[in-house]
């Protein structure tokens, strides 16, 4: 009987199927994994913005990590919405006793440009979330968030990577995808994957589509299973930023707004 690797999820739901949990889901469903969740918070969310959100008690989040992992077992975690300084205390207090790889996606500010960290919860995230991460994987709002540092051209990447370096995570993958055309490749989506040591600069086409939300999460989660399943973090972040990629080449619209990435374009067999 085969058993798929198991990759958990610690995030928020979004109601209109696009990021969060369910994104999260699809993802790891699409890369041949089994996926798990511990739901941190409950958003009505559609293609236009957020229009509210309501975090879960510490204990209930507890309780769905203890449930999941005493039980089934994971072979890697993935971080998103995590709301508040408590809840992020309580998710790296969980953490710091798993001994699988950890994707930390520090979700600050959801596509629609809607806060769903509060500033109260940055502390906690550099102190006590990001020294539990095997590859942090923060964009530039949220670099700037959590360092100061703004990344203006590619150059700036490095500097970037060194200040989240600083908190403790094993790998730093900065997105680059808000870089626009003059500041940077802006044929290109460059991201930078380092631990300090190691560089890979990561590549792709950049799509002309507006239909985009759900990267984030859907990157984070694509490492994480390709992880589960066994690679290194290059092979990893490598394989996520294929995946991504052809989401997004995909994605489509729904609503009146921005649509979602298309997490199911593989199994299609498009390209």
């Amino acid at each position: 009987m085969h058993i798929p690797p198991r990759v958990l999820t610690v995030a928020g739901s979004d109601s209109g199927g696009g990021a969060g949990i369910q994104a999260d889901l699809k993802t790891m469903l699409a890369l041949g994994t089994h996926g798990m969740s511990v739901l941190t918070a409950v958003t009505a969310q559609n293609s236009l913005g957020v229009q509210g959100a309501w975090e879960l008690p510490a204990e209930a989040v507890r309780a769905q990590f203890r449930s999941v992992v005493d039980d089934i077992g994971v072979q890697a975690v993935k971080t998103g919405m995590l709301s508040s300084a408590v809840l992020v205390e309580t998710v790296a207090e969980l953490l710091a006793d798993l001994r699988v790889p950890v994707v930390i996606d520090p979700v600050g500010v959801s596509k629609h440009g809607d806060a769903l960290l509060a500033a109260s919860a940055l502390d906690a995230v550099r102190t006590k979330l990001l020294p539990t991460a095997t590859v942090a994987t923060p964009n530039l709002d949220e670099v700037a968030q959590l360092t100061g540092v703004r990344v203006e051209e590619e150059a700036d990447m490095r500097r970037a990577a060194a200040a989240i370096l600083d908190f403790g995570p094993r790998w730093a993958l900065i997105k680059g995808g808000h870089l626009t055309a003059g500041h940077g490749d802006g044929e290109q989506a460059v991201d930078l994957l380092t631990d300090g040591t190691e560089e890979h600069w990561l590549r792709a086409p950049r799509h002309d589509n507006r239909h985009t939300h759900g990267t984030g999460c859907t990157l984070a989660s694509a490492i994480a299973a390709q992880l589960a399943k066994g690679d290194t973090v290059p092979q990893a972040a490598t394989a996520a930023k294929d995946y991504v990629t052809g989401a997004i080449a995909a994605g489509f619209r729904l609503g009146g707004g921005i649509g979602p990435v298309d997490h199911g374009w593989r199994l299609r067999g498009e390209h």
